[in-house]
């Protein structure tokens, strides 16, 4: 079963990206250190490339450091900022909400438990579960599409959305992967495992997957 493969498979994966550009959210938490900017960051990225995110992202880091600052900077300047991502200007109000809400209902801190996170306008669990596992490193599993895609493909799990997913990843991979199964997942994802067409000549691990929904491969 794949399962007791699973040291075997995530201990590949490790060294073969290891030369491959880091996620978005990983530049982020490297380059400000901050859950704040982890939480921003992801309320940028939806329906976004990750490039676009990442530059809109240092732009508004450039212009403020904290919620504080940003709290200060009208609507209209945050949308020019983080402009062209998509739904600038709804996200733009969203930030600013939730900037608000860290400041006067959490003194300034992003808040590092599951519920909490989840009460933030905008915050749903992946976001949440990154910020716990990115930033904060407390173990969680973030899901987005590629962990979702990748998962069934290989055989891991079988669901039919992310939640599911991440409920059934808890229950099959050792904790001590947590922090890390998001980053290679979608490194993976990205440069290898695409959902359309993935390079399975160029996978690392293609003997231990079942490519589950697979219709066309590389």
């Amino acid at each position: 079963m794949i399962i007791n493969d699973l040291d075997e498979i995530l201990n590949t994966l490790k060294i073969h990206l290891s030369g491959f550009k880091q996620t978005m959210i990983s530049s982020v938490i490297e380059k400000t250190n901050d859950p704040f900017w982890t939480l921003i960051s992801c309320l940028l990225s939806l329906r976004t490339k990750d490039a676009v995110t990442y530059e809109a992202t240092n732009r508004l880091y450039a212009r403020a450091k904290n919620a504080e600052e940003i709290i200060q900077l009208p609507v209209k300047v945050i949308e020019d900022t983080i402009y062209p991502v998509g739904f600038y200007r709804k996200k733009s109000l969203i930030i600013k909400e939730v900037t608000w809400i860290i400041i006067t209902k959490y003194q300034g801190k992003v808040p590092d438990n599951i519920d909490d996170l989840l009460s933030i306008p905008g915050v749903g669990r992946k976001t949440a579960n990154i910020v716990l596992s990115g930033a904060y490193k407390i173990p969680a599993i973030a899901v987005d599409t590629h962990v979702h895609r990748i998962t069934n493909r290989l055989g891991l799990v079988k669901t039919k959305n992310p939640i599911d997913t991440e409920v059934e990843l808890m229950k099959v991979v050792p904790e001590a992967y947590w922090l890390e199964i998001n980053e290679l997942l979608v490194t993976f994802g990205q440069n290898i495992c695409f959902p359309v067409s993935p390079l399975c000549s160029n996978c690392p691990i293609v003997q231990y997957c079942s490519r589950t929904g697979v219709n066309y491969f590389r």
